[in-house]
């Protein structure tokens, strides 16, 4: 005989696949079955058809495809005799699901058999009928199938009750036809039925309301009497597990009495005596008796208020927590984080067994008794329960850390009683695990050190002592840093000593070693080394002692790689060396930062800025954005985001930064007067460009001569303080702004003096309105300079704004970055971007555009087109 004939055996098939030494031959010897399959079925052979199909199924099971044996299941299906049958219900279920069409053809033969008069024919294709039933097949067999949850035999019962909750989920309507006969199966005695009609019932439950009602008011003293009776029922070997008779049906009666007590005080009183029986009585020493507990605890927390019951219900789950497995411990934290919502004073009483299991050597329930016990923290407990989360946050691992710093900066930022107690906690964490602390942890902490005044030299002491013992974390560096720039002074002098305090000896080259330290560490950021060239800054000012050394160390970073740094070293050294007349009072110490602000732009009450400036920002190394539009506010503030509003000039925004007084006197007037602003002071204060020779003259804060100077940019002034030369830029434009830590300033686009043209709506909508505005170069007349104004007609504000433009091919079209990707909301603001197209075809063709706008409102895609042909003539 063939070995791939139709008439192999199963197992001898199932031999030549294990055979296989390799993949491929595995998929020869299958290739090769399921074709002689296929030719058995296509010669409509019927007497090996129950063998090819118990063959498509092993092969099914190794993840081949068998779709073509479906219909031979259908035929299996239809053959008088139970061997056949019960291959053919077994390939329905594994090969077919609910989805498949074939299944449509089946409903007569599984009606026909469930009206069988043999009871396991009946018995498979409730079976089947229970695995696949789909909501047209439940509604055409529901009255087979209710009609036999009365059968003579229980296993038929049973299948039956099975089968009925299948058809109960698909066809939520069919439900008012099970109530009676679920009732019915409540009384009986075979545990197997009892089970499948408890499961019944607590599935009626959920889907009816009606159903709910009814065995709320018929059923529940029943069950009280059956679940009493199990527990109280002497040894039967028949359903014993672990010395508990039927573990299983305890734990079904005790889910359905859970759904009919939750929301009825009546139902809940009459099984209140029964549920501390059961709590109170069920051994603990076994997994079966756990179980039990559990899903009492389960009950007596969802059904109405008996405060005894859910103590005792917490006292079981307070021993769940000191078992050995961790299954249990687990599923006890889990049941405690809901009951705390309910009676948070019980809980509380495990509070030292909870705090154990934060120290668990299971990563699962670490982080589930962490969640735990920020859940317990209150203003009473808040100290010893840091303290011991502390203490632990010295040895625990490495991978628990992260958590286990940021619930701990959590509990401290909401329950501190005190800021000294504060400050000292964020310091333990920022020595023993600094690294995991996140941005706006520190922040924060920097914001309220900068707000208790009488704390500040015991504050920069303990930074310093911290410090001294390790700088291996970078996040307590930052803030030593910060706050020995603002208080080296302090620190040194010992100012605001505290009882508590040893005192401490510090000379000003210790605080500036400090520094050092910090910069040239070679794992600290670009963020921290930044902090440091300020801090240095600052400190040239406390400490004239050391200014000499600390200017070395800040003309080191002249040729830095990093631009950033390399910025900041030039500005700073210019500053040390040239303006000691202003340092003084450029380099004073920060205002106090508010606090309430910042708690409420974290919190996200706020606006992120309170600057009315719609210009571009500009976005740090660090990830800070800020707006370009003022240039000074973040003068000494690495990190602070609290932007103040633009003043009506950068002279007076100079004036209330340092102190002094740059305005002009009231003769000066005219055009002249209009360009006085903080470029020309803020270019003076660097050395780094003049204002042009017939501009009108500025105030010299600096008494420094400004005779016959060039201007040049910014950049170029850069350039040229390392190359040693001076390029020339135009006359006629003003050298842009440098901001002392943000860099360059955009450079604005200058005006064209071609000829004006009217401004055009060139596109408008009911949520968005496009302004054009017109410039030409004179000397080129071909090129159209235009300047669009976005504006937002709906009160939703557009996010990810993105404009889009195409033109013909005599067209030319460039598209300067956009000055924001956020539109405000009802026109409070708006997005401006600039076009530049050359015409190649000038005075014979006009400009024409196609345009598409993009944006998201509340997570949603927008999308809006358009095309303008309302261009001005002779563009």
């Amino acid at each position: 005989m063939n070995p791939f004939s139709s008439g192999t055996r199963l197992r001898d098939m199932i031999r030549a696949i294990r055979a296989c030494k390799t993949a491929a031959e595995e998929r020869a010897v299958v290739r090769r079955e399921c074709a002689a399959i296929r030719a058995a079925i296509s010669e409509n052979d019927p007497e090996y058809r129950h063998r090819n199909l118990a063959k498509l199924m092993f092969i099914h099971m190794l993840g081949y495809p068998t779709h073509f044996g479906q219909m031979e299941c259908l035929k299996l299906i239809a053959s008088p005799g139970f061997p056949e049958k019960r291959i053919g219900y077994l390939g329905l279920m594994l090969l077919l699901d609910e989805r498949q069409e074939v299944l449509m053809l089946v409903t007569n033969s599984l009606k026909q058999d469930l009206n069988h008069t043999n009871q396991y024919i009946v018995g498979l294709a409730l079976c089947a009928l229970g695995n696949i039933c789909s909501a047209e097949m439940a509604r055409d067999l529901a009255p087979e199938v209710e009609r036999l949850l009365q059968f003579r035999d229980p296993n038929i019962r049973k299948k039956a009750a099975l089968c009925s909750i299948r058809i109960i989920r698909k066809v939520p309507d069919l439900a008012e036809n099970f109530i009676n006969a679920a009732a019915a199966l409540l009384k009986e005695k075979h545990h197997g039925v009892l089970i499948t009609g408890v499961q019944l019932c607590t599935e009626l439950c959920k889907v009816s309301e009606d159903a709910l009602e009814y065995f709320r008011k018929k059923c529940t003293d029943g069950l009280v009497r059956i679940l009493k009776d199990l527990v109280n029922s002497p040894y039967a070997p028949e359903y014993d597990i672990a010395g508990i008779t039927d573990p299983f049906l305890h734990i079904r009666l005790l889910k359905l009495l859970r759904v009919l007590g939750q929301g009825d005080a009546e139902a809940s009183d009459i099984m209140n005596d029964l549920l501390a029986q059961v709590a109170t009585k069920t051994e603990s020493n076994k997994n079966a008796g756990n179980a039990i507990l559990y899903a009492c605890v389960e009950t007596i927390m969802s059904i109405e208020d008996n405060s005894g019951l859910r103590v005792l219900a917490i006292n079981i789950l307070g021993r769940f927590l000191s078992n050995r497995d961790n299954n249990i411990r687990y599923v006890a934290l889990n049941m405690l984080m809901k009951a705390i919502t309910v009676d948070a004073q019980a809980v509380q009483r495990h509070r030292t067994t909870i705090l154990e299991c934060v120290k668990d050597s299971d990563a699962s329930i670490r982080k589930r008794a962490l969640e735990l016990v920020y859940l317990l923290v209150n203003e009473s407990n808040v100290k010893p329960l840091t303290k011991e989360l502390v203490d632990y946050l010295e040895v625990s691992e490495h991978d628990f850390k992260g958590d286990l710093t940021a619930k701990i900066c959590s509990i401290v930022e909401k329950f501190f009683p005190e800021k000294i107690w504060y400050i000292d906690q964020m310091i333990k964490v920022l020595s023993e695990a600094g690294n995991f602390v996140k941005d706006e942890v520190w922040h924060a902490l920097i914001v309220v050190i900068s707000n208790a005044s009488d704390l500040h030299g015991y504050t920069v002491r303990s930074l310093y002592r911290a410090v001294q013992e390790s700088t291996e974390q970078e996040t307590l560096l930052k803030v030593a840093v910060w706050c020995i720039g603002e208080y080296g002074d302090i620190l040194v002098n010992n100012i605001g000593m505290l009882d508590i305090e040893d005192p401490i000896t510090v000379t000003e080259s210790d605080a500036v070693d400090i520094i050092e330290i910090g910069i040239k560490r070679p794992d600290s950021d670009l963020t921290t080394r930044a902090m440091c060239l300020i801090a240095l800054l600052k400190l040239s000012s406390r400490f004239p002692a050391c200014s000499q050394r600390i200017k070395d160390i800040i003309t080191q970073y002249k040729g830095n790689l990093l631009l950033e740094l390399q910025q900041r070293s030039i500005e700073f050294s210019s500053i040390v060396e040239k303006h000691q007349n202003i340092r003084s009072a450029l380099l004073e110490r920060m205002p106090v930062l508010d606090e309430a602000t910042y708690s409420g732009r974290r919190a996200g009450s706020l606006p992120q800025t309170v600057s009315g400036s719609k210009g571009p920002t500009v976005s740090l190394p660090n990830g800070v954005a800020k707006p370009a539009a003022t240039p000074l506010v973040d003068l000494l503030d690495l990190s602070s985001d609290d932007v103040p509003a633009p003043s009506s000039s950068g002279g007076d925004l100079l004036n209330d930064l340092l102190g002094v007084d740059l305005s002009l006197p009231p003769t000066q007037s005219g055009s002249g007067q209009n360009q006085k602003t903080g470029t020309d002071v803020l270019l003076d204060l660097l050395s780094i460009g003049s204002p042009p020779a017939n501009s009108s003259p500025t105030l010299d804060i600096l008494s420094l001569s400004q005779e016959n100077k060039t201007p040049s940019t910014a950049l170029e002034r850069v350039t040229s303080l390392s190359s040693g030369s001076t390029q020339v830029s135009s006359a006629g434009v003003a050298a842009p702004v440098m901001d002392i830590l943000d860099g360059l300033a955009p450079t604005p686009v200058p005006e064209s003096n071609g000829p004006r043209y009217p401004s055009v709506v060139a596109f408008e909508s009911s949520s968005l309105k496009i302004t054009f505005d017109f410039s030409k170069p004179p000397e080129s007349p071909a090129t159209t300079s235009i300047k669009a104004t976005f504006i937002n007609l709906t009160p939703n504000v557009y996010n990810d704004f993105i404009f889009q433009a195409a033109v013909p091919k005599y067209l030319q079209l460039h598209l300067d970055p956009a000055s924001g990707n956020t539109l405000p909301a009802s026109g409070s603001g708006s997005i401006t971007q600039y076009l530049r197209v050359t015409n190649s075809q000038h005075g014979k063709k006009s400009l024409v555009m196609r345009i598409r706008i993009a944006y998201k409102i509340d997570g949603r895609d927008m999308l809006e087109e358009g095309q303008i042909s309302n261009f001005p003539h002779n563009l």
